[in-house]
């Protein structure tokens, strides 16, 4: 055990050891990078941009940039077509987008199928 390695920043455990570029904890398995700082728990903004990498927020206007097979169903979400009023959720999976889509109803949409109008 090395006494210059920091203790883990998720248990405090002092067994940390390196592996490779990262350290490690056996106790809880955290790992990161060494000089980073510790998180304080409190998640910070999430930004999540669209498909150009544009910001995007609340209420926003997107336009589909490729047509979407919809999930239990025949129909398809054309590209071209504008939602708007969207709001930034954590979905299920990398789905962040909650709308209504006119024509086919609420749905999830993941922010990589979109561009900000």
């Amino acid at each position: 055990m090395n006494e210059s390695l920091p203790p883990c920043p998720e248990c405090a455990s002092v067994h940390t050891y390196e592996m490779g570029a990262l350290l490690v904890c056996p106790e809880c398995g955290h790992e990161w990078a060494p000089g980073t700082a510790p998180d304080d728990g409190e998640p910070g903004p999430r930004i999540i941009k669209d498909a150009v990498g544009n910001v995007l927020a609340d209420g926003d206007t997107v336009t589909v940039v490729k047509d979407l097979k919809i999930k239990g169903s025949s129909g398809v979400i054309k590209v071209g077509t504008k939602v708007r009023g969207i709001r930034l959720v954590d979905g299920v999976g990398d789905h962040d987008i909650d709308c209504k889509v006119d024509g086919v109803g609420p749905m999830q949409l993941k922010s990589s199928v979109v561009k900000k109008v």
